[in-house]
C-alpha cells in the first residue's frame, strides 16, 4: 500500500506541471486527436491499437480504497489491582488496532501462575469493562496462549494480533507465555508502564496496615503506620495525563453532574457508581481530592499518590474531566465556575472525622444535591483488609514477584513506545 502511494506521488508532474510541455504545439494537438480519438472514436477510427500508449498514465490514476475489515487486537491480564499502569496498556494496545478484546485471566489460572488474587473475577471485568479504550472482554481467559486457545482467537474473535508488554511473561516451568503466538508472526509488543504494578500496591498495602485478628468485616486493618512514607517511581507527566483525558468540555447547555472522593485502590464499587452519576447528565466531572486533605481527614494517607488516582478515574469510559486536588468543600465559586447542576454523593463512602463540617452543605441548600444508591459495598479499605487478612500469604508472592521485578528495572533499557 506505502508503495503505491510513493509511486503515486513519484508521478505527480503528470497532473503538476512536470508533462505539461508535451500538450503544447504541433505535439500536442497530436496528443490531443489521440486522446479523442481512442475515447470516442470521435474521427471515426477505433482507436483500440494506440490504447498501450495511455495505459501506463491512465494506471497513475488513484484507485479507489476497498473497504476493509477493522483489526481486532486481543490482550490479556488479570488485572488484579487495577491501576493505571493496567489503563495504559489497554490504551497502547488500542493504538495497534481499531477494536480492542481483552481477556480476562481467571481465578485458578491466577493462583496456579501467581498466588492468589485480590480481587473476584466479577469485580475484575467490571474494572475491565469500565475502561474507555475497551470494546469486548473475554472472562477467564487462560494465563498461557496455548494453541487451542490462539486458534480460537483467530476464528472465533477474529483477531489480528496478540498484544504485550515488553516485560517478560513467564510459566512456573520458565517458558514465554506468548511463545506461540511470536512463533505465528501475530504477536505485537507495547511499553510497560513504569512506577507501578499490582506487586507495587501490595507492598505499599502491606507497609501501611498494621495486622490485628478478630471477627470483623474490616478488623484487619488496625491502623495506618503514618511514619512509613508511601515510596513511588511514579513520574507525572503532562502528556500522560493528556493521553488519558477526553480533552473535550461539556457543550452548552449540558447537564453537569459532579461527584468527588479519594478513589484510592480504583475498584469496582468507584466504577459503578461513577457509571450511575453519569446516568444522570450529559457530562461526568469528578473531583479527585490531594493527599493532605485526605490524610487530615481520615487520619491515614492514601496508598496512591494524586496523579496516580487521577489517572484511574480519567481512564474510566463514564469520566468526562477530572479536578486534579479539588476541594473538600464545594463551594459557589466551584459550582458558577463549572457550571454545576447536580452534585452527588455516593451511600457508601470511606469513613470522615468525627464533627467535620458538611462539605456539601452549600449544594443542600440550593436544592442541587443528591444522594445515589452504591450498588456495590467494596471500599479501598476493604480491599486492603482481604490483603491483610492474608498477610503471609500475600507477603510470600510478594517475594518471588519482587525478585522479578527487581531483575527487570535492573536490566531494563530504553523501549521506543508511548
Amino acid at each position: 500500500m506505502m508503495m503505491g502511494m510513493l509511486a503515486f506521488e513519484n508521478n505527480q508532474g503528470l497532473w503538476n506541471g512536470g508533462y505539461y510541455s508535451q500538450f503544447f504545439g504541433i505535439g500536442g494537438v497530436m496528443v490531443t486527436v489521440a486522446i479523442l480519438w481512442l475515447s470516442t472514436g470521435y474521427f471515426g477510427g477505433i482507436g483500440a491499437p494506440f490504447a498501450p500508449y495511455f495505459w501506463p498514465y491512465l494506471g497513475q490514476l488513484p484507485k479507489k480504497k476497498e473497504r476493509q475489515r477493522p483489526v481486532r487486537v486481543y490482550m490479556d491480564g488479570c488485572f488484579d489491582l487495577m491501576h493505571y499502569g493496567h489503563a495504559n496498556a489497554l490504551r497502547q494496545a488500542k493504538l495497534l488496532g481499531d477494536q480492542l478484546i481483552v481477556g480476562v485471566v481467571s481465578d485458578e489460572e491466577i493462583v496456579a501462575n501467581k498466588g492468589p488474587p485480590v480481587l473476584s473475577m466479577e469485580e475484575r471485568l467490571t474494572l475491565v469493562s469500565g475502561l474507555k479504550w475497551v470494546d469486548e472482554v473475554i472472562p477467564n481467559a487462560p494465563y498461557e496462549i496455548t494453541e487451542e486457545f490462539m486458534n480460537t482467537l483467530f476464528s472465533k474473535y477474529n483477531i489480528d494480533y496478540i498484544i504485550h508488554g515488553d516485560d517478560p511473561c513467564l510459566l512456573p516451568d520458565g517458558t514465554d507465555a506468548y511463545a506461540l503466538a511470536k512463533k505465528a508472526g501475530r504477536y505485537k509488543q507495547i511499553r510497560r508502564t513504569e512506577g507501578v504494578s499490582s506487586t507495587d500496591i501490595v507492598g505499599r498495602i502491606l507497609l501501611t496496615f498494621k495486622h490485628k485478628q478478630g471477627s470483623n468485616e474490616n478488623v484487619g486493618v488496625e491502623s495506618c503506620d503514618q511514619k512509613k512514607p508511601q515510596l513511588s517511581n511514579f513520574l507525572p507527566t503532562s502528556r500522560r495525563i493528556m493521553q488519558f483525558s477526553n480533552g473535550q468540555a461539556p457543550s452548552p447547555g449540558a447537564r453537569v453532574v459532579y461527584i468527588d472522593g479519594a478513589f484510592d485502590l480504583f475498584h469496582a464499587g468507584h466504577v459503578e457508581i461513577l457509571r450511575i452519576a453519569r446516568q444522570l447528565g450529559d457530562f461526568l466531572l469528578v473531583g479527585v481530592h490531594d493527599d493532605q486533605a485526605i490524610r487530615e481527614r481520615r487520619g491515614c494517607c492514601p496508598i496512591m499518590h494524586l496523579h496516580e488516582r487521577t489517572l484511574s478515574v480519567l481512564a474510566c469510559r463514564y469520566v468526562d474531566e477530572v479536578i486534579i486536588g479539588a476541594p473538600w468543600e464545594v463551594s459557589r465559586d466551584m459550582i458558577t465556575t463549572f457550571n454545576i447542576s447536580l452534585v452527588v454523593h455516593g451511600t457508601v463512602a470511606e469513613g470522615t472525622s468525627v464533627g467535620e463540617d458538611d462539605p456539601y452543605a452549600l449544594p443542600k441548600s440550593m436544592g442541587i444535591f443528591q444522594i445515589v444508591t452504591s450498588p456495590k459495598t467494596i471500599t479501598s479499605v476493604s480491599v486492603a483488609t482481604r490483603i491483610i487478612d492474608n498477610h503471609e500469604a500475600y507477603k510470600k508472592r510478594n517475594l518471588k514477584k519482587k525478585a522479578s521485578e527487581d531483575k527487570y528495572y535492573t536490566q531494563k533499557k530504553f523501549v521506543f513506545g508511548d
